[in-house]
C-alpha cells in the first residue's frame, strides 16, 4: 500500500525484491534525480528535471518509476540548520503528497541539510569545475548524496 513512511527502514521493507528507490531533491525551478540499486546499497545520480506544471512533471516522474523499477521515493527535505521546518520543507512535503496521491507511490522524506553545499564544495575543491558546468550537474548529485545518506542509514552497506 502506498503511503508517506515516518522512516527510510519503513519505506524500504514496503518494497518487494529488486525495486528501487529513486531520490528526489526538489527545488523551485528544477528537480534532481539519483537512483539506487535494486540490493539499496548505492545511489546514482541520473538528470535534472526542469519544473513546470505538477501534473507534466508527475507523468514525467511516473515514466520514470515504471522504466527503472521504481519501488518508492525519497525526498530531500531542507530542514534550517536549527533543525526547524520552514516554507521550503512545507513546499517538498506538499510536493510529496500531491505525488503519493496521484502515483499511489511509497514516499519517504529525508533530511538533507547542508547537501547542495557538500555537493558544490566537492564539485569546487576536489574536481576543479566551472561554475557552469557545477550548475549543470549539482541538483542531480545533490539528489544521489540525499539517497546515498537515506541507503547508508538503512544499514546495509558493505553487508
Amino acid at each position: 500500500m502506498a503511503m508517506i513512511h515516518a522512516t527510510i527502514g519503513g519505506l524500504a521493507a514496503a518494497l518487494t525484491s529488486k525495486q528501487r528507490l529513486l531520490g528526489l531533491d526538489v527545488g523551485s525551478k528544477t528537480i534532481g534525480l539519483a537512483v539506487s540499486d535494486s540490493d539499496l546499497r548505492v545511489a546514482t545520480s541520473i538528470e535534472t528535471l526542469a519544473r513546470g506544471k505538477f501534473t507534466k512533471d508527475a507523468e514525467t516522474l511516473a515514466k520514470m518509476i515504471a522504466e527503472r523499477t521504481i519501488g518508492g521515493l525519497v525526498l530531500g527535505l531542507p530542514v534550517s540548520m536549527d533543525g526547524t521546518e520552514g516554507p521550503a520543507c512545507q513546499s517538498v512535503r506538499q510536493f510529496g503528497a500531491n505525488l503519493e496521491a496521484k502515483l499511489g507511490i511509497g514516499i519517504a522524506f529525508w533530511d538533507e541539510r547542508l547537501s547542495t553545499s557538500a555537493v558544490q564544495r566537492f564539485l569546487t575543491n576536489e574536481i576543479d569545475m566551472s561554475r557552469k558546468r557545477r550548475a549543470e550537474v549539482v541538483d542531480k548529485m545533490a539528489a544521489a548524496y540525499i539517497l546515498q545518506g537515506a541507503l547508508d542509514s538503512l544499514g546495509r552497506s558493505g553487508g
